[in-house]
C-alpha cells in the first residue's frame, strides 16, 4: 500500500482539479499512437490512424482519450485504495482485450508530457515528482491481474 503524505494529496488534488479532460485526454492518447505506432493494434475498430493528421483528427481517438482520463478521477478520489478500484479495470485489460500492460506506462509518460507542456512552469519538479508518484500507482494497480 503506498502511503501519501498531506502534501501529496494536496497537489494530485489540485493538479487534478485543473486538467482539462476534453482537451488532455485526446491529445494524450493521441501522442501514444503517434510516437509508438505498434500500439495501434488496439485500436483497429477506430478507422484510419495511417497519419498523425489521421490519428489527431479522428473522433473515436478523442472520445476515448476522454473515456482513459476521465477513469483517473477514480483514483484522485480513491488515493487509499487505488489498486482496488482498479481491480475490474485491469481484469478487463487482461483477460479480455489482451493490451500489453506496458501501454499503461506509455499513457501515463505521454500524459505526463501533455500536463508539463501545459502548464509549464507551474508543473514543477515536485509537483511533476508527486504526479508521477501517482500515475506509476495507477499503473501498477492497471497491470495487476497482469503478475
Amino acid at each position: 500500500m503506498v502511503r501519501w503524505s498531506q502534501s501529496e494529496r494536496s497537489v494530485i488534488a489540485d493538479l487534478w482539479s485543473k486538467i482539462n479532460v476534453e482537451e488532455i485526454g485526446p491529445q494524450s492518447l493521441a501522442r501514444v499512437l503517434i510516437v509508438y505506432p505498434w500500439t495501434q493494434r488496439y485500436f483497429g475498430k477506430f478507422g484510419n490512424l495511417n497519419s498523425v493528421a489521421a490519428i489527431l483528427g479522428n473522433p473515436l481517438v478523442s472520445a476515448h482519450g476522454i473515456v482513459v482520463l476521465n477513469s483517473l478521477d477514480l483514483a484522485v478520489k480513491n488515493l487509499d485504495s487505488i489498486k482496488t478500484t482498479y481491480s475490474n479495470l485491469s481484469e478487463l485489460h487482461c483477460e479480455i482485450l489482451n493490451v500489453d500492460p506496458d501501454n499503461f506506462r506509455l499513457f501515463a509518460d505521454c500524459l505526463t508530457i501533455v500536463v508539463a507542456t501545459k502548464f509549464g512552469a507551474d508543473f514543477s519538479p515536485e509537483i511533476q515528482a508527486t504526479w508521477q508518484k501517482f500515475l506509476a500507482v495507477v499503473v501498477a494497480a492497471l497491470s495487476s491481474r497482469y503478475f
